[in-house]
């Protein structure tokens, strides 16, 4: 259900890098070299292992030819592997189960729906192999994700054939440059710590063999079964207004 999340930050970071205006020499390349050759995910953190996870990157044969170090720069993407639910202090989860339809759904289903509301930690490292590249590549990130409009994104989340948005926000815009150490020569890595306030649904449908509404087709996972509501109610004695 996370992986909506990542493919969402990989569309955010994909923004950004087509929004790099070239400073340096080397960063002429890195504009024309694309998106695939230029920016990647790594597993965890980086922080610790960032040279291992550049080396990692620079045995990719992203050609298809025989194997030669990736160019510099290059901007390594991560995850925490952790899990933290957003503090009360900024929202509330939905733990108990919503009866909800969505819109666009013709056929008019009731699904059940619980909230997920988490703080995501991710790592921007961007390896150069000079200092004034590296920082303004950094600079030029701490900018874009400055803009009142790049604050927020969305995450779309398939459910019922369904594509629904869900918001993510930065916790904040105030996110420094951290230079990494290294004893490499022609070196330069700087980190970029980010919270993502994410949105996560949890829908739920029921079972093919469980009362259910009749309007979706059994073992179709994109056409599900609602479940069932009561269209009238009769009274006796009273009168409802």
């Amino acid at each position: 259900m996370f992986q909506s999340v990542k493919v969402a930050f990989s569309e955010y970071i994909g923004d950004f890098y087509r929004s790099i205006s070239a400073t340096t020499k080397p960063m002429i390349e890195f504009r024309s070299r694309g998106l695939e050759k230029s920016i990647a995910w790594c597993p965890s953190r980086m922080i610790d292992t960032a040279e291992e996870m550049l080396s990692q990157w620079q045995r990719n044969d992203t050609d298809n030819a025989p194997t030669n170090p990736s160019k510099l720069p290059v901007i390594l993407v991560a995850m925490a592997k952790d899990y933290v639910p957003t503090s009360r202090e900024y929202t509330r989860q939905v733990a108990e189960r919503q009866f909800v339809g969505i819109p666009e759904d013709t056929k008019g289903r009731m699904f059940g729906l619980r909230y997920i509301s988490a703080d995501i930690r991710t790592q921007i490292c961007i390896f150069a192999a000079d200092e004034p590249t590296a920082r303004s590549i950094a600079a030029q990130f701490c900018l874009y994700i400055d803009a009142m409009s790049n604050r927020t994104f969305n995450a779309l989340h398939e459910f019922a054939g369904f594509k629904l948005p869900f918001g993510i926000q930065l916790e904040t815009s105030d996110a420094p440059a951290m230079n990494i150490q290294t004893d490499a020569k022609n070196l330069t890595i700087l980190a970029i710590d980010l919270t993502l306030r994410c949105s996560v649904p949890m829908f739920d449908n029921p079972a093919d063999n469980e009362p259910n509404d009749g309007l979706g087709t059994d073992g179709d996972f994109n056409d599900p079964h609602g479940y069932l509501v009561t269209n009238e109610a009769i009274t006796k004695g009273y009168t409802i207004s």
